[in-house]
C-alpha cells in the first residue's frame, strides 16, 4: 500500500451554508464531477457526530482509449461545525478519505478541499493524478453552478 494527498481550493460566489448543502448532496455530482455517472443514497441520517450520508456511486474512469466502470460506497458527514468528512472505498483497496471546509470569504465562501488516498502501490500515481484532475473540475464546475444561478 502506499498514501498520496493533495488540497485544493476554489472560491464559489454564494454563502457556505448553500455550497455546501449541495456539496452534500451526492446527487449534484452527476452535475459537476466528470467522472460521476450514477448516485443512489442508501443511508441518511442524523446523530450526535453529525449527519451522516451513505451512497452507491458509479463512475467511468478514462484509461487510456477505454472507460473503467467502476461502482463503489461513499460516505458524507456534515460534522455539527459544518466541516464535512468524505470517504471512498473503492476496488482494489483503494481508499480516499477528504476534509472539506467552507469558510466565508469576500466573494462568498473558499470551499477548501484536502483528500488523503491509500491504495495498492502500482495504483497510486494513477489513482491520485485521476482524483485530484477529477476534484479540481469538480469545484470549477460548482463555481460556475452558483455564478451560473446568479444570473
Amino acid at each position: 500500500m502506499s498514501r498520496s494527498r493533495f488540497a485544493l481550493s476554489e472560491e464559489v460566489p454564494a454563502v457556505p451554508d448553500e455550497v455546501r448543502t449541495f456539496y452534500t448532496d451526492l446527487a449534484n455530482m452527476k452535475l459537476v464531477h466528470p467522472l460521476v455517472v450514477a448516485v443512489d443514497c442508501l443511508v441518511d441520517r442524523q446523530d450526535a457526530q453529525g449527519r451522516h450520508r451513505d451512497y452507491r456511486v458509479r463512475d467511468r474512469i478514462p484509461f487510456g482509449p477505454l472507460a473503467l466502470a467502476v461502482t463503489y460506497r461513499a460516505t458524507v458527514l456534515i460534522a455539527p461545525g459544518g466541516v464535512v468528512h468524505t470517504e471512498a472505498r473503492q476496488f482494489p483497496k483503494v481508499r480516499l478519505r477528504g476534509t472539506v471546509a467552507f469558510a466565508a470569504s469576500g466573494a462568498g465562501t473558499t470551499v477548501t478541499e484536502t483528500v488523503d488516498i491509500d491504495a495498492p502501490r502500482l495504483l497510486t500515481a494513477f489513482t491520485a493524478a485521476q482524483a485530484e484532475k477529477a476534484h479540481a473540475a469538480m469545484l470549477a464546475a460548482i463555481r460556475r453552478h452558483f455564478e451560473e444561478s446568479r444570473t
